[in-house]
């Protein structure tokens, strides 16, 4: 619907008795503007909120706001919830934001929106929804228009937001309003909302938290006392007017404002005498000016008049007048002449649109809920089937038309279903799944066409995939039970519903399903298909009762082929991820990456998933090729941002890019991408998938810091101990609190959990100790009263890492391994494990395995060499944020009162730069023995380091672009 460009038509009241809350205004918008002429005002945003019934004058007192606020040179956005547009999605955003691009042209707001452009226009009505594209996820859409107004915001300081009858907003905006309330404060901008509590909908508790934000109470509006009343009436019929006369116009309104105007204006249009033997034509003036009173005010007009206050009612607010006149049935001079009369009885008024129409809106909103509630049932019904008919003739599309449609009768009329059908496609591309949902609910009962109605089943099923997928079984399994359905829209149908399975827990049902189908698919391409959607669901089951016999399945079908299409290339992903969880030789499962990287892979395939593409990353990243797992990860971010997927989407792909970080020795960074992570998770919901992924990362990293408290913490708040998933989860949540168990010196409960996680792993036949150290921690566990267990432990894990054949799992493996036998056959071990991790970027695992060797080496009686590794673990492990193995270093230091060896002072300069440098190297996954081989002048080793720092930053430009606002 257009805005309306001054929308206060009936902001007349007297602000008398309202000095607080005017105070309370002015004081808010002069601490938002800071002090005039101080040089550099300190500006205060916030929150003001006001609470009243019906006509008790919020609205005036929001009308003075808007208007001091200009005063002060404040740009105001304004919006006004309707009592018709409620189930309009995005209605209040749209009349707040639109004013500020009405002068631009399509160029101009694109360069505005920059990357935010595909994201927020359609929620914003600046652009129509584009066709065959992915839809963002709410929280995308929320996060672009937090982006919007920020923006605006800055551009434009000090902003007032003014939202009235709040009660009555759309939930889409409420849910962003309610949200973005907290970053008032942070930003010059003050917003004031009104609202009647006692019409707050009872699914709005957000905007109950608002007016009550910080346990501080609105401004209840009280109504107007007698001597208020009185100065109202006397200003109206003169100042004669007599105390009774006063008195019995408080009595009959109750001191609302709206009521006590409006009786004085008519008594003065009437010409009414206001002395004490007038009071019963004043009893008779006030019946007509609320309720069945102000309708027989309104009968009394003429049918034609009443009939355009009906289609002005159905129609809501800010309605050009032709569409309003074209359903109530009348020709432009009926309608003009209809029109004057409702703005002489102050029912009425005309304003000017931002598209420069003249609209028509009801002075105030009590007037349009009674002349709504008194149009005949059966012609309200006919009248929104004509104002939808009219609206998207007039060009103003399904999505206006929408909300008439809710409200007919169904008819089995396939206009009406093409209508609600595209108006759900609108909703869904602007990010309103919600009503999305509402408008093909309706359109099944209007019902369609038999032909059509697997369609419209699979519409809906599909709205909230992404959101709720639990509530899209049903309406998929009625769709895929539809006989009329056809082959490509069976299979379509198909797939989404093992998604909605399978994200909803039921792996086991999503991969019988595919299984079924495919043995009743007749086309070798849909075959190959589900049997790749088949493979993907089964890796991630744990409950899966023969997990080898799928894996060597999976083995035969890759061999066969080359990754011509998305459905192999999958395949191939599949088969490298399954190489890699079952410690096959990593050159195996780079090869098949290899090729399924090869014609590329897509995240944002809403038909295919993003699950394929982030095990592929892992995959490479288990592979020690750290650097190119983030790009693809860095890719993934790229494509879920740019079409607004903000949620479980984003939060995997963060904490993997976190895990990566974790393994990479970046252990500050590790921690903030995966709370990143683990903050979107939680947006979603509690207990998915991708919380667990964020807690169990979380942990490690805090355990790799030395924060065993902190991680402790965390372990407690998620219930980590209370339930382990029934999928796939790395790292595996049983074996991290395991470790966790084991750093906090609980070795009893941590062996028995690390015991159980092997166990079920090993039946799994995930036996690659990079993938899940399950093992490395048991030994660490049993040495203590099982030595020779833990011997024998640690060696399985080094004999399964040298067939997977990484520097990173084989050096780790030996570190391990060296604490389970005695110093001088661990100082060997121990040099291999060096030498190992030296070519790998395990950065923080590297300073474990120096500050392991220098104590060893101490042991056996070897301290110059023993101080020269302990110095250099420390140095790697201060550089990786490992603060406890720093700490341990230090202490093994002065406990043996060794000190490394003292060097010149140009040859000291080399050696710190070219740790500096072995570190950061490690850290972006550079070659160390390659590199470590040039590092022979102070030169060489600025060079270097200052290399590994760019490659460095270039990984992190994303980031970068983020912060800097797309």
């Amino acid at each position: 619907m257009s805005h309306v460009t001054e929308p206060q038509g009936w902001a007349s009241s007297p602000l008398l008795e309202r000095e607080s809350e005017v105070l309370a205004i002015h004081r808010a918008v002069d601490d938002l503007c800071g002090t005039p002429d101080s040089g550099q005002p300190s500006r205060r945003g916030g929150v003001l909120t006001f609470a009243g019934s019906a006509g008790i004058g919020k609205t005036t007192l929001l009308a003075e706001a808007r208007r001091h606020a200009a005063e002060r040179h404040c740009t105001v956005l304004f919006a006004r919830g309707g009592e018709q547009e409620r189930q309009v999605p995005f209605h209040v955003m749209r009349q707040l934001i639109q004013p500020a691009f009405a002068a631009m042209t399509e160029d101009e707001r694109r360069d505005l929106l920059g990357t935010w452009y595909g994201i927020v226009a359609p929620a914003l009505g600046l652009t129509a929804a584009p066709e065959g594209l992915t839809a963002p996820d709410p929280q995308g859409v929320r996060d672009g228009l937090d982006w919007v107004v920020t923006h605006l915001t800055v551009r434009s300081a000090p902003v007032v937001l003014v939202l009235d009858d709040a009660h009555w907003a759309d939930a889409e905006s409420l849910a962003w309003l309610t949200a973005f309330a907290a970053r008032a404060e942070e930003l010059a901008m003050l917003i004031m909302v009104a609202c009647r509590p006692d019409e707050i909908p009872a699914d709005a508790g957000s905007l109950r938290a608002l007016i009550k934000r910080q346990g501080t109470r609105p401004h209840e509006l009280a109504p107007l006392t007698t001597s208020a009343v009185a100065r109202i009436v006397r200003d109206a019929l003169g100042e004669d007017a007599d105390d009774v006369f006063c008195r019995e116009c408080w009595a009959i309104t109750g001191g609302n404002p709206f009521e006590v105007v409006e009786l004085a204006m008519k008594g003065r249009d009437r010409g009414l005498k206001p002395h004490q033997d007038s009071i019963p034509q004043l009893r008779d003036l006030a019946s007509a000016v609320k309720g069945s009173g102000l309708i027989d005010r309104l009968e009394q007009l003429g049918t034609s008049t009443v009939r355009l206050a009906w289609a002005a009612a159905v129609l809501g607010t800010a309605v050009p007048i032709s569409i309003v006149g074209g359903v109530a049935a009348l020709g432009e001079a009926q309608a003009a002449d209809a029109i004057a009369q409702l703005r002489d009885a102050r029912i009425l008024t005309v304003l000017t649109s931002l598209r420069r129409q003249e609209v028509v809106e009801f002075f105030h909103p009590l007037i349009a809920t009674a002349v709504y509630r008194s149009i005949p049932p059966g012609v309200r019904v006919a009248m929104h089937g004509m104002a939808a008919q009219a609206l998207v003739d007039d060009g103003f599309g399904a999505a206006a038309a929408a909300r008439h449609l809710l409200e007919m009768h169904p008819e089995g009329d396939p206009w009406v279903v093409q209508q609600l059908r595209q108006a759900a496609r609108d909703s869904f591309s602007a990010g309103a799944p919600d009503a999305a949902r509402r408008y093909l609910a309706r359109a099944l009962r209007e019902p369609p066409d038999a032909e059509y109605r697997a369609e419209v089943l699979f519409e809906l099923g599909s709205a909230n995939l992404l959101h709720d997928p639990a509530t899209t079984i049903n309406q998929l399994r009625a769709a895929l039970e539809e006989p009329k359905a056809d082959q490509e829209l069976r299979e379509a149908i198909t797939y989404r519903l093992a998604q909605a399975m399978a994200h909803t827990g039921q792996l086991a049902e999503a991969a019988g399903l595919l299984s079924d189908e495919a043995k009743q698919a007749t086309s070798s391409r849909t075959r190959l298909r589900m049997q790749a959607e088949q493979f993907k669901w089964n890796s991630v089951r744990m409950d899966e009762a023969n997990s080898p016999a799928r894996s060597r399945l999976l083995a035969q079908f890759a061999k066969r082929l080359t990754g011509r299409g998305v459905p192999e290339r999958h395949i191939l992903g599949l088969r490298a991820w399954d190489a890699a969880m079952r410690g096959e030789p990593a050159a195996t499962a780079l090869e098949y990456a290899e090729q399924a990287l090869d014609g590329g892979m897509n995240w944002t395939d809403q038909d295919f998933g993003f699950e394929v593409p982030a095990v592929v990353a892992v995959t490479l990243m288990y592979c020690d090729q750290p650097g190119r797992a983030e790009e693809l990860f860095n890719a993934g971010i790229i494509e879920f941002e740019a079409k607004g997927w903000r949620g479980a989407h984003l939060s995997f792909v963060y904490t993997l890019l976190g895990y990566v970080r974790f393994r990479r020795g970046r252990l500050a960074e590790a921690e903030d991408f995966v709370r990143n992570g683990l903050q979107i998770a939680e947006r979603v919901g509690h207990d998915i998938p991708a919380q667990w992924y964020a807690v169990g990362t979380l942990i490690e990293t805090l355990l790799a810091q030395g924060s065993t408290e902190e991680a402790l913490r965390v372990a407690h708040a998620y219930k980590l101990a209370e339930g382990f998933p029934q999928a796939v989860v790395y790292p595996d949540p049983q074996a991290v609190w395991g470790k966790l168990l084991l750093a906090q010196g609980r070795i009893d409960e941590a062996k028995q959990h690390l015991a159980a996680a092997g166990k079920r792993l090993d039946l799994r036949g995930t036996r690659n100790p990079s993938w899940s150290p399950w093992q490395l921690d048991l030994a660490l566990a049993q040495i203590t009263k099982e030595p020779e267990q833990a011997r024998a432990t640690a060696a399985e894990a080094v004999a399964r890492a040298r067939v997977f054949g990484t520097s990173s799992a084989i050096g780790h493996a030996l570190r391990v391994s060296a604490a389970t036998v005695d110093a001088s056959r661990a100082a060997g071990l121990l040099q291999e494990a060096v030498n190992h991790l030296e070519q790998s970027p395990a950065a923080c695992e590297l300073a474990h395995a120096l500050i392991d060797h220098g104590t060893a080496l101490h042991t056996i009686g070897d301290p110059h060499r023993a101080a020269q590794q302990l110095y250099r673990g420390m140095e790697a492990a201060s550089a990786c944020g490992a603060s406890g193995l720093a700490s341990r270093a230090r202490s093994q230091l002065a406990s043996a009162g060794l000190r490394p060896r003292r060097l010149h002072a140009s040859e000291q300069d080399t050696l710190t730069l070219a740790e500096h440098a072995a570190a950061t190297r490690a850290s972006v996954g550079l070659d160390n023995a390659a590199i470590a081989a040039e590092l022979r002048t102070d030169a060489q080793a600025v060079s270097e380091l200052l290399s590994a720092v760019f490659t460095k930053l270039g990984t992190d430009r994303l980031g970068l672009r983020r912060a800097m606002g797309g």
